[in-house]
C-alpha cells in the first residue's frame, strides 16, 4: 500500500544546520549494515552480484564528510531516520546519491564519476562474495526491483526499508538529484509492497557467501606473477568475452578446482545411466533406480553445461533451493535422470543420492539457465514418484516413475467430479493445471497429480518445488493414502490451504479428523482436522488446527504451529479452541482435542472446563483464553496457538 504524504515539522523541530564528522562517524559505525543494504538495493543489477556487494560498501565507505562540519540535509525532522540522528540523515543521503550516479550511463566527452567506476577499496582478492540465496519470493521481488530505474528503486527502497511516507521520499530524492521524484514514486508503485523481502538475507551485503575464482592458476604461475601480472590480467578478460571463452561450459563460472572427484563430477561420460529395467529387480524403489530418459541424453555438450553449472553457477545464472538443501556441487558423478526439450528449454535431470538438480536453458541460447535444488534424501516408492520437469502459461509437466502404471488430474475441490488422465510420453506428463499459477487469495480449484501403480493409487501436490508433495489422511502414525471417496471429501474443505505451504520444503501433508463437536444452538455438528505438513530437512514442520461449521465448503484456521510434535507421529495429540458466533449473535469458545482427551480446562478472558474432549463456554466478542488438557493417560497439553 502506498504511503501518505506527511507535511514537514516546523522549522523549531527541523535538524541541526550542520552535521560534524564525528556525529556522521558515530552513525556510519553504528548503522553501517543499513546503509550498505541500502546501496546495495539501489545499485544496478546489471553490475552482478560481486560487484554489486563491493561497491555497496566502497560507495557506504566513502560516504563520510571531509571536512570538520557540513551542512545538514534539508529534509523533514521527522524522516531524518534511526531516531532522528542527523548524521544517519546526511550519510543515507550520500550514499543514496553515489549509487544513484553509479547506475548511470557513460557519456563522452564528460569525465565519468566516481562512484561509475570499479571500487578501488574493498578488494578481495581470489574470491567472490555474494549474500546468501533466499527464496522464491525473494528473487521474484529481485527481478522486480531489476526491471525499474534507478530512482524508481530508491523511491520503492526508501519506503520499505526506511519506512518513510511519500513526502520525505520525494525531498530525499529531489536532494539526491533525481529531477522527477514524483514518476519514480509511480513508478515503483508497480512492484507490489513485500517490504518485509528487504529485511531478507538475499539483500544482506554483510552476510557473504564466498567461491574461489581461479586457485590453481594461481598457485601454478606463483613465481611468475610479477612480470606476468598484466598478460594474466588480459587473458583474464579475454577469456569472458564472447566466443570461444569458457563455451564448453556455458553459463558456468570459470573453474577453481583440479582434483579426480572434480573432474569425475563434471565428465558427462562419467554419468550414472541406469538400465530401463533396472527397478524390477531391485530392493530399491527412489530415485536411485529410475532410468536415463528424454531425447538429449547423447548430448554431451548440453550435459557437460548442465554438469558445469552445478558445481560452479556463474552470475546470471538464477539458483534456487528448497530450505535446509544445500546448493553446492556433487560430491562425485551423479545420476542421469532425464535431459531433453520440453516446451521451449533444454532440461536435464540429475540425482547425487541426496538431491534432485534441474538444469534448464532456452532452446535458442543459454541466456536465462536457470538451476534447482530438491532435498529427497530418504524418499520412499510413494515419494519418488514424480518430479517437476517444466512450468509454462500456469501449466506443469511431470517426469513419472518408471513404476507408474497411470497418471490422471483432479480436483481437490470437487471429490465427486472424478479424474482426467493425463498422456504420458517416455516417462512425460502431458501438461496439467498448477495451483501454485493461481492469484493469492482466489482459491477456485485445486488440482493434484493422481498416480497408480501395483500398490495402489496416492495423490501428490505441486508446492512450487521439484519434487510434488504427498498427501495423506488419517491418525498421526497409521496414515493412509488419499484414495477412495470418504478419504477425497475429507481433503475437499481443506484443500485451498496447502497454498500456505509454498517453497518449504514440504515432503508430505495429512489431514487428520480429529473431533466433531456439536454446536450449541443446534445447528448440527463442526468437524474439527488438524493438518499436519512434514519436510524432507526434518525441521520446520507446520500444523493447522482447522475448524468447519456444517453447510461451509471451506475450513477456518483456529491455530497454527510450527516446529511441534502435535498432530505427528511422536505425539499423536491435539488440542485448539475457536470463537463461534451463533446465528442469534451468542458467542461461544468452542474447544476441542484428540479422543484420548480426559478433560479440557479454559483460563483467561473465558473461564471453564469439561471432562472428555470437548468443551463448551460462553464468552465474549475478542475475548481470549489459554487451553489445558488432560490426557486419559494423566499427561497434560497444551491448547495449540
Amino acid at each position: 500500500m502506498q504511503s501518505q504524504d506527511v507535511a514537514p515539522r516546523p522549522a523549531a523541530e527541523s535538524v541541526d544546520p550542520v552535521v560534524d564528522v564525528e556525529r556522521a562517524e558515530a552513525a556510519l559505525v553504528e548503522h553501517y549494515p543499513r546503509l550498505v543494504r541500502l546501496a546495495y538495493l539501489v545499485l544496478p543489477p546489471s553490475l552482478g552480484r560481486n560487484r554489486r556487494v563491493v561497491t555497496a560498501h566502497s560507495l557506504t565507505q566513502r560516504a563520510l564528510p571531509r571536512g570538520r562540519v557540513v551542512p545538514a540535509p534539508v529534509i523533514p525532522a521527522q524522516s531524518t531516520g534511526r531516531d532522528g540522528d542527523p548524521g544517519y540523515a546526511f550519510l543515507r543521503l550520500r550514499v543514496l546519491t553515489t549509487a544513484l550516479e553509479a547506475g548511470l550511463t557513460l557519456k563522452r566527452p564528460a569525465w565519468p564519476k566516481r562512484s561509475q567506476l570499479p571500487p578501488l577499496l574493498p578488494q578481495v582478492w581470489g574470491l567472490r562474495l555474494f549474500p546468501r540465496s533466499g527464496g522464491a519470493d525473494e528473487l521474484a521481488l529481485d527481478q522486480r526491483l531489476s526491471a525499474l530505474s534507478g530512482p524508481a528503486r530508491a523511491a520503492y527502497v526508501l519506503r520499505g526499508l526506511e519506512k518513510l511516507p511519500d513526502g520525505d521520499v520525494r525531498h530525499i530524492l529531489a536532494a539526491a538529484g533525481v529531477e522527477d521524484a514524483d514518476d519514480a514514486l509511480e513508478d515503483a508503485d508497480a512492484v507490489p509492497a513485500q517490504y518485509a523481502l528487504l529485511d531478507s538475507p538475499e539483500f544482506d551485503p554483510c552476510s557473504l557467501q564466498a567461491r574461489p575464482t581461479d586457485l590453481m592458476r594461481r598457485r601454478q604461475h606463483l613465481r611468475a606473477a610479477l612480470a606476468a601480472g598484466a598478460a594474466l590480467l588480459v587473458c583474464g578478460a579475454l577469456l569472458g568475452l564472447p566466443g570461444e571463452g569458457w563455451a564448453p561450459d556455458g553459463p558456468a563460472a570459470p573453474s577453481y578446482a583440479q582434483n579426480p572427484a572434480a573432474e569425475a563430477a563434471l565428465d558427462p561420460a562419467q554419468l550414472t545411466k541406469v538400465p530401463a529395467l533396472a527397478w524390477q529387480s531391485s530392493a530399491r524403489t527412489d530415485f536411485s533406480v529410475w532410468p536415463a530418459r528424454g531425447d538429449l541424453t547423447g548430448d554431451s555438450a548440453l550435459l557437460r553445461r548442465a554438469l558445469a553449472v552445478w558445481a560452479r553457477p556463474g552470475e546470471k545464472v538464477t539458483v534456487s533451493a528448497t530450505p535446509g538443501t544445500p546448493a553446492g556441487g556433487p560430491p562425485g558423478a551423479p545420476q542421469l535422470l532425464y535431459a531433453g526439450t520440453v516446451d521451449t528449454a533444454r532440461i536435464v535431470l540429475l540425482y547425487d543420492g541426496l538431491r534432485i538438480a534441474r538444469y534448464a536453458e532456452p532452446t535458442d541460447g543459454t541466456a536465462g539457465a536457470a538451476l534447482d535444488f530438491s532435498r529427497v534424501d530418504g524418499a520412499t516408492r510413494a515419494e519418488a514418484g514424480a518430479v517437476v520437469l517444466s512450468r509454462a502459461d500456469g501449466n506443469v509437466r511431470y517426469l513419472l516413475a518408471p513404476w507408474v502404471k497411470e497418471a490422471a488430474e483432479r480436483d481437490l475441490l470437487k471429490p465427486a467430479g472424478g479424474a482426467m488422465d493425463l498422456t504420458v510420453v517416455d516417462g512425460v506428463t502431458s501438461p496439467m493445471a498448477s495451483p501454485i499459477a493461481q492469484q493469492t487469495g482466489a482459491c477456485s480449484s485445486w488440482n493434484v497429480l493422481q498416480l497408480t501403480d501395483s500398490t495402489g493409487t496416492r495423490l501428490l501436490t505441486d508446492l512450487a518445488e521439484l519434487v510434488p508433495a504427498r498427501l495423506t489422511t488419517g491418525r498421526p502414525g497409521a496414515t493412509e493414502e488419499v484414495a477412495g471417496t470418504r478419504a477425497l471429501h475429507a481433503w475437499a474443505p481443506y484443500s485451498c490451504w496447502l497454498g500456505a505451504l509454498r517453497s518449504a520444503g514440504v515432503r508430505t501433508v495429512n489431514a487428520w479428523s480429529f473431533a466433531a463437536q456439536p454446536l450449541p444452538d443446534g445447528t448440527g455438528s463442526a468437524d474439527w482436522v488438524c493438518t499436519r505438513a512434514e519436510t524432507w530437512r526434518g525441521g520446520g514442520e507446520r500444523v493447522m488446527a482447522q475448524f468447519r461449521t456444517p453447510g461451509s465448503t471451506s475450513a477456518a484456521v483456529a491455530a497454527k504451529a510450527q516446529n511441534v510434535s502435535a498432530c505427528g507421529a511422536r505425539d499423536p495429540h491435539v488440542l485448539a479452541g475457536v470463537l463461534w458466533k451463533a446465528k442469534a449473535g451468542d458467542w461461544y469458545l468452542l474447544a476441542a482435542g484428540a479422543r484420548d482427551t480426559g478433560a479440557i480446562r479454559a483460563t483467561g478472558g473465558v473461564r471453564g472446563s469439561a471432562q472428555g474432549n470437548l468443551l463448551t463456554a460462553r464468552a465474549k466478542q475478542g475475548a481470549q483464553a489459554e487451553l489445558t488438557g488432560t490426557l486419559e493417560s494423566g499427561r497434560a497439553v497444551n491448547g495449540l496457538k
